[in-house]
């Protein structure tokens, strides 16, 4: 499953209103950091996206979202279940670090 991007107008129901884990990417296209952890994101939801789905906010365009959840250095990702935020991941890091950090939500 592709990863899907939100924006403030699809972020409820993407998001908060999910029932399955979502992991939200704060990114944006200037970022270098977050460009490396995209594809890698991709790949995870590939693999997992039946028990994670992950959605990517770009800040620059969305950025009354990222004020709202404190964002100040990205890529930040979190993880939402039934509307909270239940897990914190922030800067890139290679697949199989993510993959352990996401092993509560995927296995």
């Amino acid at each position: 499953m592709a990863t899907v991007n939100v924006t403030s107008a699809t972020f409820d129901a993407e998001v908060l209103k999910s029932n399955t884990p979502v992991l939200v990417d704060f990114w944006a296209e200037w970022c270098g950091p977050c460009r490396a952890v995209g594809p890698i994101l991709e790949e995870i939801s590939n693999e997992h996206g039946q028990k994670l789905k992950i959605v990517k906010l770009n800040t620059d365009e969305e950025s009354a979202i990222a004020i709202k959840y404190g964002i100040s250095s990205i890529p930040a990702m979190f993880v939402f279940v039934n509307g909270e935020v239940v897990k914190t991941i922030i800067g890139a890091k290679p697949k199989p670090a993510l993959l352990k950090e996401l092993e509560t939500f995927i296995s």
